[in-house]
């Protein structure tokens, strides 16, 4: 039915014809926390592109990523299922060749699919049993991991070569000749561009740089450890200097959004593609806390760890800017987007949902909670005997090369493993339930034991009513543990049989 609307919206305004389906372009930064932008009121960032994006379209305000960290959030975009389901538990931890993806779907209903930039789900190289190619993709131009200036991509699988100039506009510059091939070939089109920005080490084009000239003095006298760029070591730096750069990163990839936007609007595509930006992650200890208002950064379970940005803009049916309040998650964009292009689910378990009918204003709140869960996964590279690797590992091996040291070299590996045998002892480590009011965090912090808040009136989260409403408490953790049951049974492969 709600599709129904959507589409017969469009035929009123003249926008489409019955049988045209909206194109998707699927946009993310790296390590950009949800204050970071102009129309979250940040006191010093410019982002006029997001910013129009949020005044003109669906502001996501209560957006998450479904991870505190990059690679999982990322892999719970494409399968519409938390990370943990196929072992995609920390950054650097591949996906399973198994999964169904979003391009897979698309793909299979004439959809030309292409990914751009950061992949950081497996190596990119041809032989890579995950490679963008063999996760759905027919065309990619891709990195391993995050990148800077003159970015080195692996086309379509092959060796590494340099794209000379600022990171985000390469990206976006190859994203449109992608879209130029799927019009001449009068397919939608789907296109998931993963910046690099404004993930550290950081740089910037001397305009970018120049914006934050005036950034407050106070920020000289804390220093704050990062990448270095010329070492790819640790270093310590002023956290002036390091927010002025990655502030014009985050300007930089903004005003490629912006480029993106006008060329679509220059080609006659914008009303009919729906255009949806979100972070990967909190902003990271080092800088990302110079302003939020919430609790914590990346890689906690806390609100500064996974609520970011998330905006949607489809002209052709979003005709007037709306912010919502409703709970959102990274795991909904397969769901979405297959309800919006009328393609069926994949048959097996996903933790997102269509939030199509939130689009014309239908949704007011979810069916069931949000789960969230950081596993430790040293329950599986330190089991005795050793866990068998899910892939070989030399086809885990990357190849595009990075500015920050992994281990000794100079690139991003990648790992998975066969679960070993579950017990009481794997269902621990922080996790979440989070409902359309209340939220539950399960060792969230150290000797922290069950905390409960309710986000509507405590978004900092410092007031745990955990003891004062016993009953709600106890109902969300034994909801918790039912989905924690259903993770380990997609973890041990119970969906990937016939």
């Amino acid at each position: 039915m709600n599709r129904l609307l959507l589409l017969t919206f469009a035929l009123l305004t003249g926008i489409c014809q019955a049988d045209d389906r909206p194109s998707f372009i699927l946009l993310m930064g790296d390590d950009h926390g949800w204050s970071e932008t102009g129309y979250n009121n940040h006191p010093h960032l410019q982002t006029p592109i997001l910013d129009e994006m949020a005044a003109n379209g669906l502001q996501l305000d209560h957006f998450y990523a479904g991870h505190p960290t990059c690679s999982p959030t990322r892999g719970s975009v494409l399968t519409g299922r938390h990370p943990n389901r196929y072992g995609t538990f920390h950054p650097g931890w591949s996906i399973r060749p198994e999964e169904i993806t979003i391009a897979h779907l698309l793909g299979e209903a004439g959809y030309l699919c292409g990914h751009f930039g950061k992949w950081h789900l497996g190596p990119v190289k041809s032989d890579s049993p995950t490679n963008p190619r063999a996760m759905g993709f027919h065309h990619y131009v891709s990195h391993d991991n995050f990148y800077e200036m003159n970015p080195e991509f692996s086309k379509n699988g092959a060796p590494p070569q340099p794209y000379k100039g600022e990171g985000s506009e390469v990206t976006i510059d190859e994203t449109l000749k992608f879209i130029e091939m799927a019009k001449k070939e009068k397919k939608p089109f789907l296109a998931v561009v993963w910046f690099g920005s404004p993930h550290e080490p950081y740089s910037g084009l001397p305009e970018d740089l120049a914006l934050y000239d005036d950034l407050p003095a106070a920020y000289a006298d804390r220093e704050v450890k990062l990448t270095s760029m010329e070492t790819g070591r640790p270093v310590k730096r002023p956290l002036r200097d390091v927010l002025q750069e990655r502030y014009a990163e985050i300007t930089a990839m903004d005003r490629a959004i912006g480029k993106l936007r006008s060329q679509l609007k220059k080609d006659g595509l914008r009303d009919n593609t729906v255009l949806w930006y979100c972070g990967d992650n909190g902003g990271p200890a080092s800088s990302g806390r110079a302003t939020t208002p919430f609790r914590r950064e990346k890689a906690w379970m806390y609100e500064g760890g996974i609520r970011v940005p998330g905006v949607i803009e489809w002209p052709s049916v979003i005709t007037k800017g709306r912010v919502s309040d409703l709970n959102s998650v990274t795991s909904d964009m397969l769901p979405t987007l297959c309800d919006l292009a009328n393609v069926p689910l994949p048959k097996r378990p996903l933790d997102g949902i269509s939030i199509a009918p939130l689009l014309s204003g239908e949704m007011k709140e979810r069916p069931a909670p949000i789960y969230f869960w950081k596993y430790n996964s040293k329950r599986v590279t330190g089991h005795s005997p050793k866990p068998t690797p899910y892939i070989d590992p030399e086809l885990q091996e990357g190849t595009t090369p990075l500015v920050k040291y992994m281990g000794n070299k100079l690139t991003r590996s990648f790992r998975n493993f066969h679960q070993p045998p579950v017990s009481d002892k794997d269902y621990v480590s922080p996790r979440v339930a989070l409902g359309n009011r209340y939220k539950l965090v399960v060792d969230g912090e150290k000797n922290s034991a069950v905390e409960l808040f309710d986000l509507r009136h405590d978004p900092a989260e410092t007031e745990n009513l955990a003891e004062s409403k016993p009953d709600i408490t106890a109902q969300m953790q034994e909801q918790l543990r039912s989905w924690q049951d259903s993770v380990f049974n997609s973890l041990t492969l119970k969906d990937y049989s016939p």
